[in-house]
């Protein structure tokens, strides 16, 4: 009896030890890469790389969000690692805190932001005294300062009228403003409904950038996953060059436009590819760093930052410089 016991105790034992060890084997499940983006035309290569299956198997979950207002709150209360960003917003957000960098650079808007108004305005001086519906965010602050300022004009001149994202077609169809400063689907709707282009983003050549912005913490905890966004990234940009009618249609069905206007949508922009990235983001090239710097003078004379910063600072090229697709 005693031989049986001893035998039963050294099973129990050892059956004990093999579920600790089980235990202690299993690992906790690894929490996500959170990066936010807001519809507009030069973040979509970041859902066609998920559509392809580019981050299948890898902790990366795209957020989304009404606008890139939404966004910069987003990340200032830590519920996203990185956004798809203006390069305005990412240097806002630069100026209260200084835990984010710029890894890479999305889209150069090249007619992609617009100031539509009524078939009745013919130009930007028509607005004078006229209702113009404007995000409240510093892009949007931004754009109409400049497109302002380019015809001899100010703020004052008009009034302004703040509307979300969401809000800028049908502010417009019901005649609550005389124009609105918008993008992305919007943009494309409205022209198709006659509203008449007074200024488009192709006038201020370089000044409105999208990229990629991410935490140092996400940096430092998250780097291998950060290189898998990008290198899913630049590899569905390829596709998108490659393939554009189906890439269209992939879009499409997140975007709730047809694959002709998804197209067409990118006629207002350049993506800079993988080779391009690399030569702005080297730290040898200052044309990058100086058209930042004067972006940043334009925000401070404007009121729209509180001070300078160092546009050095902002850019990490390391997962460009070790991006493959």
């Amino acid at each position: 009896m005693f031989v049986k016991f001893l035998k039963y105790l050294t099973c129990s034992i050892a059956t004990v030890v093999l579920a600790i060890a089980l235990a202690n084997c299993t690992t906790e499940p690894v929490a996500p890469l959170r990066i936010g983006a807001n519809l507009w035309t030069g973040y979509e290569t970041l859902y066609l790389a998920r559509d392809l299956g580019y981050y299948d198997n890898q902790p990366i979950k795209l957020v989304d969000y009404p606008s890139g207002t939404e966004e910069v709150r987003a990340y200032r209360n830590n519920e996203i690692e990185g956004a798809g960003v203006s390069i305005d917003q990412a240097i806002s957000l630069a100026t209260s805190q200084e835990n984010i960098k710029i890894i890479a650079i999305m889209d150069i808007s090249h007619g992609g932001d617009v100031i539509l108004g009524k078939p009745g305005i013919t130009d930007m001086k028509a607005l004078k005294g006229k209702r113009v519906g404007v995000e409240a965010t510093s892009l949007g602050a931004f754009f109409i300062t400049r497109a302002l300022e380019k015809n001899g004009m100010s703020v004052k001149d008009i009034k302004i009228v703040p509307l979300k994202l969401t809000e800028h077609e049908l502010a417009y169809k019901k005649g609550d403003v005389d124009a609105v400063v918008t993008f992305g689907p919007a943009r494309i709707k409205l022209l198709a409904s006659g509203a008449k282009l007074l200024f488009d983003s192709s006038r201020i050549p370089g000044e409105i950038v999208d990229v990629i912005a991410v935490s140092t913490e996400a940096i430092a905890n998250h780097s291998d996953t950060i290189q898998a966004l990008i290198n899913g990234r630049f590899r569905a940009l390829d596709y998108l060059n490659n393939n554009p009618q189906d890439a269209a249609i992939r879009m499409a069905k997140r975007t709730q436009l047809t694959p002709e206007q998804i197209l067409n949508a990118f006629q207002g922009l350049h993506q800079p590819n993988l080779q391009e990235n690399k030569e702005i983001l080297n730290q040898n090239n200052s044309t990058f760093v100086n058209s930042i710097k004067k972006l940043i003078q334009i925000m401070v004379e404007n009121k729209l930052i509180s001070k300078v910063i160092d546009p050095v600072t902002l850019l990490d090229n390391r997962f460009i410089k070790n991006a493959k697709f």
